[in-house]
This record gives structure tokens, C-alpha cells and sequence, in this order.
């Protein structure tokens, strides 16, 4: 398999967690390039499920090489819990895990921050997981974020998380009368997590250089979904960082000519978890329907997510931002059941159709979903193995899709296991 980038098409959740599952039996290496453990990806192995938030799905095959790379922030004590967590399952965590030395790290103090930030007065709630992400992301770009490369250099490491503190301690008691924290209690904690993480440790982007001339095959694993990325998302109800494809290069060290293709994750339908606008959700009860067929609640946090019809405007936008080549469909067997399917195709604001993706949010929040009616298949899918075997109707919808996106569709979910996947090529 070539050198690939595997983002969601949507706004997250769309399934990456198993495709990148599948995927990875053709590749050496997968490299997770951006967010946080804000992010969930389920994999069902058998009656086994796992679900990851910071270590790549790959690890789940003992023969790849599993890397977290410096796009990504770093909440210590959530990755090593996800390592043993893993152990006590029998899988294996050891020199086939690889951490970026470049990551930045989120500390007690970032997630104060996310947790205040969010529940406080103002007028716009974005959602956040409350885990830190945006806060660790904003001293990353103010230059005073503290790196895996500090954190394993103890004087290094003490200035600047004292520096950090001081800065930290006054913001919290002045601006929300909270509470400080305490240097060596953070100090000891951390001083006790670089020790077990650093075996780890290491330059991924002089790593990945070396697999490139050796010719192995990389998989590049976004995590949330091109929606939620920072510049052609949602804005504001976004992540704190790159989810679309040229987040890679940047998040790994990779130069961009090493990439040969982009596959883009969407589901048969669509849905979002937290606040911001969504054209297609659906009112009860037909949403709540699709929300318990497909086990529709966050992997990271629980929280219910709201479901509704394809939008071919938001996986256009997908397209064109992410230079898609091949589409993988999930979840088309939670449809199975419906006498019929919509598709949005086109946007009405203004009194005015609009095909393209609105920059302003205002505007989309007022957008009316221009809508085409498609015949159900109300016949079980999940038994496919190729695509011939899926119903008329259902290919009818697939080829629907790739019309309105002009992508094809090369990868089919019909379940959340392995086997439950079909390859078109």
C-alpha cells in the first residue's frame, strides 16, 4: 500500500478507528499526526473491543511500528494508562510504540483552564471534552508550551514549568478566583511519567525518513474530522489543530511529496457531537432512531451525538480541502432498515442555492438543506462480502454519493468487525 492520509470526512467520528484497523495489515507503519485524547477510535476484534485515544489503532497488530508525532499534545498520564490498559489485554507496548521527542505535553493546569473556559459566562460554548487540548494548543503557538524533548532534561523541565506556574497560578486566581497548583506536586508526578515514557521517546520525523528509503508503507491517521480542523472547519466550534490531510507533513515531519494518496472516512449519514451548526440533524424521533442503531454516543466521552441525513456540501468542502482520491463509506448497514433516504445536495440561503460550503457560520447556521429522496433497501447488509452482494438500492445510494462528490468509493463498512468490510479495488 503507499504512502497514505486517512481523515474524516465529516465532523469526526466517522469510523477512522476500524478502517485504519483494516488498512493497517497492508501497511509498516501508522503515524497519528494531530489532537489530543479528546479523540476516540473504536476497534472490534472479535467479541474484543478497544478503544484508543492517543496510541494509534495499528498497535493492535504486533508486527507494525505504531507512532505518535509532534502535531499531537501529550496528556502523559492518559498515555500510559492507554499502555496498560493495553497490556492487561494481552497486547503488546514496547519499541513498537514511538512518541514524538517534539510533541507538546498537557498538564493539570491546561485542563483547569478547558474546564473554566468552557463552563464559565460567555456566550459561545464550543463543546470541548474538557481534557486540555485547546489550552496545551494555545501555549504551543505563544511559544511557552513545554515538549517531550523539556520534559526528559530535568533542569530544562523545572524552569520552564516553574515559569509556566507562575504565569498559570496568577491567570486562574485573577481571572476565575481558582485555585493554584503546587510545583512539586506536578513536578514529582511528571518527573516519575518521563521515566516510564522514555524508551519511547525519539525523533519520528529522522524515523519516518529512514522507513521512506526502506521503502515501507506508512499510514498517516488523522484523528476528528475535517469540519472540526482549526482553518476550514466549523469556526469556532472547532479542534485546536489541523484534522484535514496537510496537517500530516506538519504534524510528522514528513514532506509532502512522501504522500502518494488521501482516503477520506464518511458515513452513510452524518453526525456531530457538541455544540455548532449542523444543517441535516434530524428532530426525534427518526434522529434518536439513527443515533441507537448506530451506537451513536462518544467514544471519549459518552456524550450522545446528533445524527442526520448525508450532506454532500459538507464532504464536497472535504474533497477539495483534503484533495480526496478514494472515499470509505461506514456504517451503510445502520440505514438497512429505512423505506427511504435523503441526501443533501445543495444548500437554499437567501433564496439562493448554494452548492459550495459557507466560510461564515451565521450563515450556515441559517441555511435550509435542499434535499433528494432515494428508495430505501430495507434488506440486511451486513453479510456482504463483496460489492455485488450489497441490494440494488443500496449500490444505487453509494453510486449516488460518489457522483455528488465525483470520488469513488473504494472501501464499504457493513459492521463494526474486521470481516465486515468490502474492497471495491
Amino acid at each position: 500500500m503507499p504512502n497514505t492520509v486517512l481523515i474524516g470526512g465529516q465532523w469526526g467520528d466517522e469510523g477512522k478507528g476500524k478502517i485504519i484497523d483494516v488498512l493497517t495489515e497492508h501497511s509498516d507503519y501508522v503515524v497519528r499526526y494531530q489532537g489530543g485524547n479528546n479523540a476516540g477510535h473504536t476497534v472490534k476484534i472479535g467479541t474484543e473491543q478497544f478503544i484508543l485515544h492517543l496510541i494509534p489503532s495499528g498497535i493492535l497488530r504486533a508486527d507494525k511500528v505504531c507512532i505518535i508525532g509532534n502535531g499531537v499534545v501529550v496528556d502523559p498520564a492518559a498515555l500510559l494508562a492507554e499502555i496498560d490498559q493495553l497490556r492487561a489485554k494481552g497486547v503488546r507496548v514496547a519499541d513498537n510504540l514511538i512518541v514524538s521527542e517534539l510533541a507538546h505535553l498537557i498538564f493539570p493546569y491546561h485542563r483547569a483552564l478547558d474546564q473554566l473556559r468552557e463552563g464559565g459566562k460567555k456566550s459561545v460554548k464550543i463543546g470541548t471534552t474538557g481534557r486540555g487540548i485547546g489550552p496545551a494548543y494555545i501555549d504551543k503557538v505563544a511559544r511557552t508550551g513545554i515538549r517531550i524533548a523539556d520534559l526528559l532534561d530535568k533542569p530544562v523541565f523545572e524552569k520552564k514549568l516553574r515559569d509556566n506556574l507562575e504565569e498559570k497560578n496568577e491567570f486562574l486566581q485573577k481571572m476565575y478566583g481558582a485555585s493554584s497548583f503546587a510545583f512539586d506536586e506536578i513536578f514529582q508526578a511528571y518527573l516519575c511519567y518521563a521515566e516510564k515514557m522514555r524508551p519511547h521517546c525519539a525523533d519520528v520525523g529522522l524515523v519516518l525518513q529512514k522507513a521512506i528509503k526502506a521503502k515501507k508503507n506508512i499510514l498517516f491517521e488523522g484523528a476528528q474530522g475535517t469540519l472540526l480542523d482549526i482553518d476550514f472547519g466549523t469556526y469556532p466550534f472547532v479542534t485546536s489543530s489541523s484534522a484535514s490531510a496537510g496537517g500530516a507533513c506538519v504534524g510528522t515531519g514528513v514532506g509532502p511529496k512522501y504522500i502518494d494518496k488521501v482516503i477520506g472516512v464518511v458515513k452513510a449519514y452524518t453526525t456531530r457531537v457538541g455544540e455548532g451548526p449542523f444543517p441535516t440533524e434530524l428532530p426525534s424521533p427518526l434522529g434518536e432512531t439513527l443515533r441507537e442503531e448506530g451506537a451513536e454516543y462518544g467514544a471519549t466521552t459518552g456524550r450522545p451525538r446528533r445524527c442526520g441525513w448525508f450532506d454532500a456540501v459538507v464532504c464536497r468542502h472535504s474533497v477539495m480541502v483534503n484533495g480526496l482520491e478514494a472515499l470509505a463509506v461506514t456504517k451503510l448497514d445502520v440505514l438497512d432498515r429505512l423505506p427511504s433516504i435523503k441526501i443533501c445536495t445543495a444548500y437554499r440561503l437567501g433564496g439562493k442555492v448554494h452548492e459550495r460550503f459557507p466560510a461564515n457560520i451565521e450563515s450556515l447556521t441559517s441555511c435550509e438543506p435542499l434535499y433528494e429522496e432515494l428508495p430505501g433497501w430495507q434488506a440486511v447488509t451486513k453479510n456482504a462480502k463483496h460489492f455485488e452482494d450489497l441490494p440494488e438500492n443500496a449500490k444505487r445510494y453509494l453510486h449516488r454519493i460518489e457522483a455528488l462528490l465525483d470520488v469513488p468509493v473504494e472501501i464499504v463498512s457493513v459492521g463494526a468487525g474486521r470481516e465486515e468490510t468490502i474492497f471495491r479495488n
